[in-house]
């Protein structure tokens, strides 16, 4: 892991060294090049499943299934529990309706209080996450709705990303994706800040580890001050090795700067970050991709944009809770 703690003073323009962030994309245990051992684990991971009643081939396809045996390490007893606690969990929370279902007025509103959104793509066309938690007020953000509403928006996020954002994505580019891109922007984080968040934070780590492994390609953690050294012990502890080695950590623009533009064009990066794009409506409010510039057939689809076309408009004032 890289630490380079820097300012946040705006960066003079960089020159980038030839990478191909391609290289860096795994295939082991991916689809087209798996080892024998692993296409027959595969096969009978799919036979246990069904037997309990747990795999249906319309639904399941062997991408996702291999998600969760890569994420155990392809050792099955250990891939089928982590299935079907999946599973349970799903049918427990609804989550197979949430696209159609989850109503979350306060979506607007929680954006200010906590901004994160979707921008652009990276150099392997994955969609690009930002969360700005640097600017999280969470007294504010609790006033107008809770922690289980906020992870209930969480777990809808993620299912948008697997059933609209990364097909688009897909298409786009030609290869199938199944991971994303994060930015993880510290920039003004205090110290309360940060301990005010943790139990938030640790909630939707453990619901991304747990039930949506293997889909962080990158994270850039930039804007990091030098108490973040503590808090990352924190935090750390959180995550699988496997995740721990996809996050680099860095300080203000002129650290972080070089490593975000050998994995994202200028054009799809924000301009408050470094890049070159200017959204007419604010880039994190533009929902900039695949998936909504309709450059792919079929999208944007109203079903996925449900939430961002009824409360997508900041208001005035947060909405009324009961």
């Amino acid at each position: 892991m890289s630490f380079f703690w820097g300012t946040s003073e705006p960066a003079e323009p960089v020159a980038v060294e030839p990478f191909d962030p391609r290289s860096e994309m795994p295939t082991n245990g991916r689809l087209g090049h798996l080892t024998p051992e692993q296409t027959a684990a595969l096969a009978q991971f799919k036979q246990e499943l069904a037997a309990e009643g747990y795999y249906d081939p319309e639904k399941h396809d062997d991408y996702i299934l291999l998600r969760f045996l890569r994420a155990r390490k392809f050792d099955l007893p250990a891939s089928k529990k982590m299935w079907i606690d999946f599973q349970e969990w799903r049918k427990k929370w609804n989550v197979d309706n949430t696209v159609t279902d989850f109503d979350f007025p306060e979506w607007a509103i929680v954006q200010q209080y906590y901004p994160r959104f979707y921008h652009g793509v990276d150099k392997c066309g994955r969609p690009i996450y930002v969360e700005q938690i640097g600017l999280l007020d969470i007294q504010k953000l609790f006033t107008i709705t809770t922690q289980e509403r906020m992870m209930l928006n969480h777990v809808h996020e993620y299912e948008r990303l697997i059933l609209y954002r990364l097909p688009a994505s897909s298409i786009k580019t030609g290869v199938h994706l199944e991971q994303s891109f994060t930015i993880m922007d510290l920039k003004n984080i205090s110290l309360s800040q940060f301990y005010n968040a943790f139990h938030l934070v640790r909630e939707a780590s453990t619901i991304a580890q747990n039930y949506y492994p293997e889909m962080l390609g990158k994270m850039v953690v930039i804007n990091a001050p030098m108490l973040f050294t503590s808090l990352w012990l924190m935090v750390k502890p959180l995550l699988d090795e496997v995740t721990v080695k996809k996050i680099s950590i860095f300080g203000g623009p002129s650290s972080y700067l070089p490593e975000l533009l050998k994995y994202i064009d200028e054009d799809q990066l924000p301009a408050f970050m470094g890049g070159k794009c200017n959204c007419p409506e604010g880039c994190e409010h533009s929902d900039k991709g695949p998936w909504s510039d309709g450059s792919v057939p079929g999208y944007p689809d109203p079903k996925f944009e449900r939430l961002r076309d009824t409360y997508g408009i900041i208001p005035k004032k947060a909405p009324a809770t009961n």
